[in-house]
């Protein structure tokens, strides 16, 4: 039975206010609780990066479990094991002295195992009359027991962590297939579009790959590889809808000039407001062709204009937008052409471009214009913000994005 008292260390090891707390909190294990010391030992194989482990040291703690007679870990028990380094070595598979040594130290300070230490710092037990252990001292090994659902639940989260990492790379793998197949099939079709500039944005997000690669890397490339898939969708989707829509006027062109000349006007409403007619340009056409992107990647690509956000920072699009009127009026962007490219690409689409006309301002003769025009192509379907963020992410100085300009 544990009975928390604390113990300093032999030698020249030094004391540490950790130290106690590991052995006070001994004391605290719930009267009667269990636990498989083997189970408990696969749970702290399985968060050894998350408690700073190495393989040896899981050899060494293996070694250590396996000089305490019992497979269950009890309170009420004798939970101090006293091998010899000699014994230590032999098990734990000729283990080099030094090295046993410092992952036994690693053990301590990953608060598994506590060192009890006798007056001359040997390992030993003394026995009573009746031949039961009195006192040992050697390795407590009740902080297994008293961490236990804690490295469940740790070794629980590693193996979820693990599953969520095979899923992200396997998208990943699909999704740069996806890009490969889409752009060779685009080029080979003749398809129209700056396939060149999407080839180099593709290679480029392809070669900072890492070779071993950690989740967030892999993430956030996935997440431009995605956005690059999307607008290529977008991009020949669009075009499919023109080529649809130019054969559709071309067949109501033959209609009408075979039907009564009478019945034109009767087709035709006299205002926009008559007969359900909806404004080229407007929410109508703009929730087919527009897609609004994740907040956090527009202020990457676009960075200067924060600095114009309520004090000089922004966490949600109200600020974006309001970052955006204050942007637009330095620009010299007049509120009819700000609000033209709010009614066509949506306000968060408008302020969005206009973030990115701030990042070019200083190749743009005309702001203005510039927003006109981008207005107009939007309107006809030949303007998306994909293509803008995905080049000033390239063009914005950063090392770890792709380079290119933007629409």
């Amino acid at each position: 039975m544990q009975n928390g008292s604390v113990t300093t260390p032999f030698g020249r090891r030094p004391m540490s206010l950790a130290l106690v707390r590991r052995q006070v909190a001994t004391a605290e294990i719930a009267p009667g609780k269990t636990a498989d010391k083997w189970k408990v030992f696969r749970d702290a194989s399985e968060a050894r990066q998350l408690l700073g482990l190495q393989d040896r040291s899981l050899a060494v703690l293996d070694a250590l479990l396996s000089f305490y007679p019992d497979n269950e870990l009890r309170q009420d028990a004798q939970l101090i094991v006293f091998p010899s380094n000699a014994q230590l070595t032999l098990r734990a598979h000729g283990i080099a002295g030094a090295t046993l040594r410092r992952h036994l130290a690693l053990l301590v300070e990953a608060g598994l195992i506590v060192r009890k230490d006798s007056a001359n710092g040997k390992r030993y037990a003394r026995k009573d009359r009746a031949g039961e252990i009195e006192n040992a001292f050697g390795f407590d090994i009740s902080p297994l027991l008293l961490r236990a659902e804690e490295l469940a639940g740790m070794a629980q989260q590693v193996a979820a962590d693990r599953v969520a990492f095979r899923r992200t790379k396997e998208s990943l793998t699909i999704c740069r297939r996806d890009v490969r197949k889409l752009i060779t099939a685009a080029v080979e079709e003749g398809a129209a579009g700056d396939w060149a500039t999407v080839e180099d944005i593709y290679i480029g997000l392809v070669s900072r790959i890492p070779r071993s690669p950690t989740m967030l890397e892999v993430a956030a490339i996935l997440e431009e590889m995605e956005l690059l898939r999307s607008e290529i969708v977008n991009l020949l989707d669009n075009q499919q809808k023109a080529a649809n829509n130019s054969s559709n006027d071309a067949h109501n062109e033959r209609h009408i000039q075979n039907s009564n000349p009478e019945s034109i006007y009767d087709l035709e409403p006299s205002s926009e407001k008559e007969q359900g007619a909806t404004p080229e340009g407007k929410s109508g056409l703009r929730s087919e062709t527009m897609r609004t992107f994740p907040l956090g990647l527009v202020l990457k690509a676009c960075p200067e204009i924060i600095a114009y956000g309520p004090n000089g920072a922004i966490s949600n699009w109200r600020e974006l937008m309001a970052a955006a009127v204050v942007v637009r009026s330095m620009l010299g962007v007049s509120p009819s052409a700000y609000q033209d490219a709010c009614e066509t690409m949506g306000p968060e689409n408008a302020a969005t471009t206009i973030a990115c006309i701030l990042e070019r301002s200083g190749h743009i003769n005309s702001a203005g214009a510039y927003l006109r025009d981008l207005t107009m192509k939007a309107r006809r379907g030949e303007f998306s913000v994909g293509p803008a963020i995905m080049a000033l992410l390239r063009a914005n100085g950063h090392s770890d994005h792709v380079t290119g300009k933007a629409s």
